[in-house]
């Protein structure tokens, strides 16, 4: 080994050392809809930058709640736009640091073919015993899909025949199973390489309020590395990429 090779290896050590002296662990919260595309990227944010990322995924109600009772996490990834701004009015997030991520887009997704048709007239149409819809006091996507039905007026007829789950994965988990013939999920949970497995209806967007998802940085994170620069991540094209890969619209 020549003196100019040693001297490089022991430099890119150095470096290495240091990158792994300022790497932080960054506990996460992120709503159950973007489980997929948050696990692609925070796998790339961990190589570019050697921070490791701890995600728990759930309902945006429910990690509001764990928040304001002194649950550790650094970033929330909230499934609407107004848990964030809430956690900021109760100085439990950083004021400013609030922004949309995502626009998510509110699907009725059926796990088998020719189920649901390209308008949604199943709905008006019956022929099934159990709708799922996540739990709209706690799951933006769920009071999206109860909004929905309320505005094509469906919603008292259909209201017997709801099975409800705690957050949109459960949702998606009992039509998936079939427990459920049919429900309202989030389109990135059905959307596979840009194709969706079964049968869906992509609600329009006038049928509910817009579901604008934005990430916060909470007080347990401020003042550190990691946190900061997994929310700039977050803002960079190669994330975005992903976002949009899953079917969501990206803020303007």
């Amino acid at each position: 080994m020549t003196i100019k090779t040693l001297v490089s290896s022991l430099l890119a050590g150095l470096v290495l050392l240091a990158t792994s002296a300022r790497a932080d662990d960054i506990p996460v919260a992120v709503a159950a809809n973007f489980t997929a595309p948050f696990n692609k990227i925070a796998a790339e944010f961990e190589k570019e930058t050697g921070h490791k990322v701890i995600a728990s995924f759930g309902s945006t109600g429910k990690f509001y709640a764990q928040i304001r009772n002194g649950a550790p996490f650094e970033v929330l990834l909230a499934a609407d736009d107004e848990t964030p701004a809430k956690l900021v009015r109760d100085n439990a997030a950083v004021a400013g640091s609030p922004f949309s991520y995502a626009i998510g887009k509110l699907v009725l997704w059926s796990a088998k073919p020719a189920v649901v048709d390209a308008r949604g007239e199943v709905l008006r149409r019956g022929g099934f015993d159990h709708i799922a819809v996540a739990d709209p006091r706690l799951a933006p996507y769920g009071a999206a899909g109860v909004e929905a039905m309320k505005k094509l007026g469906v919603y008292d007829s259909l209201a017997p025949k709801i099975v409800t789950g705690e957050t949109i994965a459960q949702a998606y988990q009992f039509v998936s199973s079939g427990n459920s013939l049919l429900g309202f999920v989030a389109l990135s949970q059905v959307l596979k390489d840009g194709q969706v497995a079964g049968s869906a209806w992509i609600v329009p967007a006038d049928l509910y309020t817009p579901i604008r998802q934005d990430a916060v940085l909470l007080n347990a994170g401020k003042d550190k590395a990691g946190p900061a620069a997994l929310l700039k991540y977050l803002q960079g094209a190669k994330a975005q990429a992903v976002i949009k890969s899953y079917g969501y619209e990206l803020s303007k």
